[in-house]
């Protein structure tokens, strides 16, 4: 046994705060509540079906996630919201038309209480939505001091010890880091002088690191993923994850990719194809924010598969990304997967996948756990970039001079072998020689 990390408990209420109260934060919302009166499972969750093995395969320790680190109780989380809808949770679960009527009714009481805070938003960077429940000031940075207060007074009100932020909300327009991102001083007299460099997501990131709330990107938006706010986190003590949840195509990508990798298997092209009928769907039906996504689903082959190590297997594959919104569709999103390969000698073959999959249902149990995770990493002081966590994201963030690791498995053994290492076990390195050497 190592020594285990300091984490301080998980006492007193948690609260979540999300930016974006859409199909992806109801279904969160609505389903950890019907988990917390009995009415469902927390199916896809790692925090709360997850095990971790400790030692030896022979000694069969594997205790629940939540059992070997201290993960904060769904009984002790309240939910908050910002949108620029002025709809509750209910009317806009409902609205979504993600879970069924019958168990959106039985939860009207605790969805219903949900009322989202004015947000701060703006269509210039995202495009196919507008709406009246909009914070106004006379500058970017005043609006950051209004949601600070905004984060102070519903830790009062609901009696909340502390707290994370998850960006629930639309995929905004591509943005390119740029001067003003560089260092904190410039960033925050970019805040006062308005600077269009500065988006909404960004404020929101501000606002939540000044106050000592950690931060998760749900969107691929650039957010946190800018020197300025790594040094604010850094400063504040605060850990930050990110970027956009890996729940449908781009999750199947890093479970295939590795194993053409991992077999040697050459790649000719890879042509996917999304069609989806939500509000997400709809905002990316706008180029500028379907560039921002497209980057963050393009770039995960690439470093999966290093062309720069294996030239003549990966050095001149075609991929394309296309999204299509299609209102039938709604949330039940279909991902079409053409992938063109090859093996011995060279003859081709090809993988076709269609994954009829239902967005928010998958990224639910994402967002729980990058939520819960977060309040975990905050309580064992650690802050800045936690790169254990890439296994949520299609964009991981990591440290300047690093290169994100993508591949599924090797994402979960350094999420797995971080918890670990913070309860002071061994960690696995499945040498499993050990087994057989005397």
């Amino acid at each position: 046994m190592r020594k285990p990390r300091s984490i301080a408990p998980a006492k007193g209420r948690l609260a979540v705060l999300v930016p974006g109260l859409g199909a992806v934060a109801t279904t969160l919302i609505a389903g950890v509540e019907a988990v917390k009166r009995g009415m469902g499972k927390p199916i896809g969750s790692l925090t709360q079906m997850g095990t971790v093995r400790l030692g030896k395969r022979t000694e069969k320790r594997a205790p629940l996630v939540r059992e070997l680190v201290p993960i904060a109780a769904l009984e002790d989380v309240r939910f908050g919201a910002w949108d620029p809808f002025p709809d509750d949770a209910y009317a806009s679960a409902t609205h979504a038309s993600v879970l069924d009527h019958a168990l959106l009714e039985q939860l009207r009481v605790p969805l219903s209480a949900v009322r989202p805070m004015p947000a701060v938003f703006s269509p210039e960077y995202v495009r196919r939505l507008d709406g009246p429940n909009v914070k106004k000031a006379p500058s970017k940075l005043e609006l950051g001091e209004a949601l600070r207060e905004d984060i102070r007074r519903f830790l009062r009100e609901n009696d909340c010890a502390r707290a994370v932020m998850l960006w629930c909300a639309s995929t905004e327009v591509y943005l390119e880091p740029s001067a003003v991102h560089a260092e904190l001083g410039r960033f925050e007299k970019a805040m006062a002088a308005s600077d269009p460099a500065i988006a909404p997501s960004m404020i929101y990131a501000w606002a939540a690191l000044k106050e000592g709330v950690a931060f998760g990107n749900g969107a691929p938006n650039l957010t946190v993923d800018v020197p300025a706010l790594q040094q604010l986190a850094k400063k504040q003590g605060v850990p930050i994850a990110g970027k956009d949840f890996k729940t449908g195509q781009t999750m199947m990508k890093t479970v295939l990719a590795p194993m053409l990798k991992a077999r040697l298997l050459a790649l000719n092209g890879w042509f996917s194809t999304n069609i989806l009928g939500n509000r997400d769907g709809e905002v990316l039906d706008d180029p500028g924010s379907f560039k921002t996504k497209e980057v963050s689903k393009l770039s995960a082959l690439q470093y999966i598969l290093q062309p720069e190590l294996y030239p003549d297997l990966y050095g001149h594959f075609d991929h394309q990304v296309h999204i299509e919104y299609y209102k039938p569709r709604g949330d039940n999103k279909e991902g079409w997967d053409n992938v063109d390969i090859a093996g011995w000698l060279g003859y081709p073959m090809q993988i076709k996948v269609n994954f009829l999959c239902r967005d928010s249902i998958l990224a639910a149990p994402v967002a729980l756990d990058v939520a819960l995770f977060l309040d975990l990493a905050q309580r064992a002081g650690m802050s800045g970039i936690q790169e254990w966590l890439s296994f949520y994201f299609k964009s991981p963030m990591v440290a300047e001079g690093l290169y994100p690791e993508h591949d599924l498995f090797i994402q979960l053994t350094k999420l797995k072998n971080t918890l670990r290492h913070l309860a002071g076990e061994e960690l696995i390195t499945h040498l499993g020689l050990d087994y057989y050497e005397p």
